[in-house]
Formats: C-alpha cells, structure tokens, sequence
C-alpha cells in the first residue's frame, strides 16, 4: 500500500490485546496498522463478531475482518489458573495490554491493576474500555453502542421532526470510544519515555458519548435551550442542508459569508447574498425557511454531482450524497488509497498517513487461534508445554461453540 517502506511509527511496541467487539478492537487495529506487534487474544468462544454476518469470506465476517487486521490470533481461556499463567508470561514484554472485560473480572481473577499487574509489570500501559466506569450510578453496567446513543442523547438529536429520534446509522461512540483509547495509549506511552513508569487509563462509551455531543452540549450549556431535531439541517449555521437536484442529492455546509456569496454568484442569483435577510449567518438562520426554498428551486435545475464538483472547485463546501459502491470505486478513493487488498483481503484504508513511517497492511485478519503456537513457542513455551496446554483445553485451537 505505502510507497515508502516502513515497519511503521510503533514498530517495536508489542501490545496484548484482551478485548472483543468494536472499540477495543477499532482501537488496537490503528496501533497495529502503525507498526505495533499486537497479540489478540480470545476467549474460547471467540470474539463474538466472527458471527456477526453475513457476508462471510474465507470463514471470516466482514466485521470481524473490518477491525482485525495486522493481528496475531490466539485462543486462550483466561479463566483458567493455566491461561492466566500463559498470560502473565505473555505480558512479561508487553508494552500495552488493552481488555474491555466486565469491570471486576480481571481483579476477579487476580490480574487487576493496582493489586497484581502494576507491581509485576511497572512499565505497562493498561488500558481498560468500559460502558461506564467502575461506580457511579451506572457504574459496572454493560455498554453497548445503541444504549450508549440513548443514554447520552446522541438519538435525541439525529433525525427530523417527521422521523423522529434516530439512532445514528454508524457506531460512532465504539468507534470514537477506539479512537480515544489509541491517543489515551499513545499518550501514556509518551509520558512513560519520561517517567519510566507505565500507567492504567480507562475509557467508556459514556463519556465518548457525552464528548460527541457537539455543538448540542454547548449550545445547551451556554442558553439553557434543548436542542430539536433539525433533520440534515445544522442548529448554528445556514445554508447546511441536503438538496434535491436533477441527479444525486446535494448537501451544502457554508461557513461563511463568503462562501455564501460565492454559492450565490454560481448559482446565477449573486444578489441573494446582499439582501438583508440573508447576509450574514445570524440573518440567513432567522430566515432560515426563504432561504431554503430559494436555494431547493435553485438546485432543481442542476445535476448533483457536476454542481457539487464545480462548487468544490471554487471554494464552497459541496458533496453529492454517494451511496457505498460509488464511494469504494471513487477515484479520489483510490488515489488516497482508501480501499486496501491484501491476499485476497479488502479493506478501508489508513487514514493516519505519516510522510516517514506510513502504516500498512501487513497481515490479513487472523483465523481463530491462528498463531497460538507460535506466539507461545516465541514466549518460552516448549513444544511439550504447549501441545499440554492444548490437551487442557487452555489453548484453544478449535472455536468452541457457545
């Protein structure tokens, strides 16, 4: 994928990966992409989306494989005396362990943090992803994205007046949620270069919840007034709305005045711009309904895409509503390398792209229990102690059926 060759900015950081799902998941896929050695362990089961499917390629879900890849797979039960000791010898060289068990399990199981990982592992970066933290009033509940939405308010601000609340069509506070967790590591690990120390950081979905709801939150905090549902329409600013044209829909984000004026002189109706009612954003928001129907009989007469390239093109903030297949075969998508292939894998791309250390694409996601064998073998692990471990059924080379 990458034109310059490069193990990657975290070539070198080795990290255990202990969670299932998404955000933890999302979360290890970026540090792994960037370089980083990452170990995803399993429980016997599996990680619950290698059932999440269709579609299934090679055994594989879709889903499982959009978050996976980069990764070395094993099969461990953890919550066997033998499997904890697998682990703890696993973490000897680690640098990060990364889990989004229930809150208690580990310490259940004599791996928490402050009482036994802390004083064995003094370097290691331990980040926990939670629904909602250890206490307060939710404290320990399971998280789960939806709920998350519905909790933080996130529903109550998606969708129209017609549709109503909405979950958002993606899973933002998982994936947000991932994304924190990766800054919170790389974080952590910057600090450790000065202190030596490693550090323990926990992350939920109901403060990534919560940290998203932007400019909602703000707007709330500053007037007292909820927010209503605006539909594809944006509180603060106007025109920012999605058109109907001759083709594909057309939505419009303006920042400015001037890149109203310039909308307006495009569409042959320069004069807009200077009428009082519309010539400033405070003034385009309080006529908010004459300016949207002048605009919608305007676009009527174009097609959505070559409008919204030639707006692009002199500056004003247009995008034709793509559907997925036309997005994943766009030639703007290609050239960004934003579609990826590897040994009959297919995949988003990397969207951190460094100009010395680029990430890449260096593993397919990995089969169940894939390298457990090796991994330990790498540990110390003899062949006798690991073909015990597997007879004990704490390395786990066939996916047990739940």
């Amino acid at each position: 994928m990458a034109k310059v060759k490069s193990a990657g900015a975290l070539a070198g950081t080795r990290v255990i990966d202990l969670s299932r799902v998404l955000g933890g998941p999302y979360c290890t896929q970026i540090l792994a992409d960037h370089g980083a050695e990452v170990i995803k362990i399993e429980p016997p089961q599996g990680d619950e989306t290698r059932e999440w499917g269709p579609p299934f390629k090679d055994g594989l879900s879709a889903y499982f494989s959009g978050v996976n890849r980069n990764k070395r797979g094993v099969a461990l039960d953890i919550g066997e005396a033998k499997g904890r000791e697998v682990l703890l010898r696993l973490l000897e060289d680690a640098d990060v362990l990364v889990e989004n068990f229930k809150t208690g399990t580990l310490e259940k199981w004599g791996l928490g943090y402050e009482d036994v990982l802390k004083a064995k592992f003094p370097r290691l970066v331990h980040c926990r992803i939670t629904g909602y933290g250890a206490d307060g009033p939710f404290g320990g509940l399971p998280g789960y994205d939806a709920i998350i939405q519905a909790w933080t308010g996130l529903i109550s601000v998606n969708g129209s007046p017609e549709s109503g609340p909405l979950r958002l069509g993606i899973p933002m506070v998982d994936i947000g949620t991932g994304m924190n967790a990766a800054i919170g590591i790389l974080m952590a690990l910057s600090e450790r270069q000065r202190s030596g120390q490693g550090q323990f950081l926990e992350v939920t979905l109901y403060d990534t919840g919560i940290a998203l709801q932007h400019p909602h939150a703000p707007n709330y905090l500053m007037s007292g007034n909820a927010p209503k549902l605006t539909g594809n329409m944006h509180p603060n600013i106007t025109p920012y709305d999605l058109y109907a044209t001759k083709g594909r829909k057309i939505f419009i984000g303006i920042g400015n005045d001037r890149q109203f004026r310039r909308l307006c002189a495009e569409l042959g109706r320069p004069e807009l711009a200077e009428e009082p009612r519309f010539r400033t954003n405070k003034d385009r928001v309080a006529n908010r309904p004459e300016l949207t129907k002048l605009l919608q009989a305007l676009f009527a007469e174009h097609d959505g895409e070559a409008i919204a390239t030639r707006l692009g093109k002199v500056g004003v903030p247009a995008g034709a509503a793509l559907e997925m297949p036309d997005v994943m075969r766009h030639p703007h998508t290609l050239h960004r390398e934003m579609v990826v292939e590897k040994d009959g894998y297919r995949g988003t791309g990397i969207p951190i792209k460094l100009s010395r250390t680029p990430g890449s694409v260096r593993r397919k996601p990995p089969a169940f229990s894939e390298e457990s064998r090796a991994v330990l073998r790498e540990a110390g692990f003899s062949d006798a102690d690991i073909e015990a471990l597997i007879a004990a059924d704490v390395v786990v080379e066939k996916q047990r059926k739940v």
